[in-house]
Parts: C-alpha cells; structure tokens; sequence
C-alpha cells in the first residue's frame, strides 16, 4: 500500500508572503515522512468544497516544480489537470519538463475539467462536456505519442500538432505514469483502461462498484486489470485527526482494492507526519514510484 498527500488549500496564517515557506514545508515533511506521492489540485480560484473562490491558489505545476526542489523522492503530480487548461503539447511539455528537474518523479494527472466558474473568470473556453471529453481522448493519445518519441503530424478532431516533439524525453521510462481522475463509468473508466497507468476514485459508498466497472473495461480492452493502480482520494473528517483513524482508513481502502490511498489536507490539518507514522504501522513501505 502506498499513501500521498494532497495540499489543496493555501490560506495558511500569516498572508502571502508565508506560503512558500509553509507549503515548502509541507512538502519536505511528507518527503522525509516516506510518502509515495505530493499532490496538489490543478484549479486557479478555490474550488467551492475546500473554501471561497477568492482565497489563495497556487498555479499547479509551478507549485509542483518549487515542491521538486525541495525534496528527494516523492512523486509529484496534479489531482487533476483539466483537459481545457493547456493545449496538450504544451500540457506533455510542462509534465516532461517536471520529470526530467525532478529526477524522474512527476505524474500526469488529468480529467475532462468541471469547474466552469474560473474559465469564465479567466477567459478560458469550457465546451460541453461531450467535446471535453473528446479533446481528452485526443490528449491522451497525444501524451502517448509524444513520450514515445514519434514525431508524425497529429490530425484529430481538435487538436491539430505538425511536429509533436518532446525533447528532453522524460527520465522516467517509458514516461510519466498517466493518472485519470474521475469516475464516469462509460468514458473515463475506459479512459483508464484504455489509456492510463491509475485512475483516482473518491472514497465512498460505490467504489468497489466502480472497480467493478473498470475491471470489465479492462477485459474488454484487452488489458490486465492488475496492471492499473487504484488511488483513492479520502478526507480527515476531524479538526484532529489520528494515526489509528489513518491507518483504519489505509485498511478499509485495501480491503476494496485500492493500492493507494491519498489523503486530502484539511485547512488547519498537518497531516504528513501523521501519515509518516500511519505508513510505519502498516509495515509495508513501497519505494515511490515502484
């Protein structure tokens, strides 16, 4: 079983000028902690289920690179990027640019995108969600084609690429492992067979079901079921919470299936030694990233 951290809220005491030290802080923490992954949410106002739109987020991949520096072997990704954020050679590029400055240890994380509220504000186009999720197919297939080295004129529907070439090529080989978040069960979870090396489910209620489905898909696509990393991202539902609640949350999600569960920081939490001493308890260490 691997455990990550996700930091989605940075509305820390002290203003601005304390984000970088506490955020850098955090980072390091769950570093030395043993963790396998640092994850922070790809969103550029705060999403309603976490607080206000208006208090402070960090640009995702920028916060990921200034994490990369101050650590040595966590994994580092997004939950997730929006396909209508970046075009997708520029999306393969930053994610390669993170491998490559972090030794190797960046994710690509990406969904079809919800949250209409910041493209309007910042004038970003949000189509309906069927072209969404087209353009992330289209995206997939790009990322794939790009890390693979296969330079060819791309010609799909949307995205039109002359010459997809990524260079430096990503030092994790074959490349950065592809997470699909979300759990829609006719596109996104054949997504994920299809295309992807984990998917991202919520913890709850229907997530064996959903494995249920992704199994399926995986049969259908011809494509071993085991090879696909199950995450989980759950919640601390207290103001404190303890080593026994995360280990009993590790072990509820192990017994559904989940390879790896990924804590979410509540605001006022501080969660990465507290998840450092839950991962001892389990006594099953994974290196990150095996």
């Amino acid at each position: 079983m691997r455990i990550g951290l996700q930091v989605p809220s940075f509305t820390f005491p002290g203003g601005p000028e304390r984000i970088g030290p506490e955020y850098g802080r955090i980072a390091r923490d769950a570093d030395q902690a043993g963790l396998a992954s640092f994850w922070v949410m790809d969103h550029f106002f705060q999403i309603t289920y976490v607080g206000a739109p208006e208090e402070p987020m960090l640009e995702g991949y920028s916060a990921l690179a200034y994490a990369a520096a101050l650590t040595e072997r966590i994994t580092l990704g997004t939950l997730v990027t929006g396909v209508t954020y970046r075009h997708p050679g520029i999306l393969v590029k930053t994610v390669t640019t993170l491998d490559v400055l972090s030794g190797g240890r960046a994710w690509l994380g990406i969904g079809a995108a919800w949250n209409d509220e910041e493209s309007r504000g910042l004038g970003v186009p949000f189509p309906p969600v069927a072209e969404r999720f087209e353009k992330l197919e289209e995206t997939l297939r790009i990322a794939h084609r790009m890390w693979e080295g296969d330079q060819s004129p791309f010609e799909g529907e949307h995205f039109q690429l002359e010459r997809p070439m990524d260079s430096p090529a990503s030092v994790r080989r074959p490349h950065p492992p592809v997470l699909i978040g979300g759990t829609g069960e006719k596109k996104t979870l054949r997504f994920v067979a299809k295309y992807a090396d984990a998917c991202n489910l919520f913890d709850g209620d229907d997530l064996p079901r959903k494995l249920d489905v992704l199994r399926a898909h995986c049969e259908r696509e011809g494509r071993d079921y085991a090879e696909i990393e199950k995450t989980s991202l759950t919640f601390m539902q207290t103001d404190k919470p303890s080593v026994d609640q995360a280990v009993d949350a590790v072990g509820r999600l192990a017994e559904a299936g989940i390879d790896h569960v990924i804590f979410s920081q509540g605001t006022g939490q501080d969660l990465a030694g507290l998840l450092g001493e839950a991962l001892a308890q389990t006594g099953k260490l994974v290196p990150a990233g095996r």
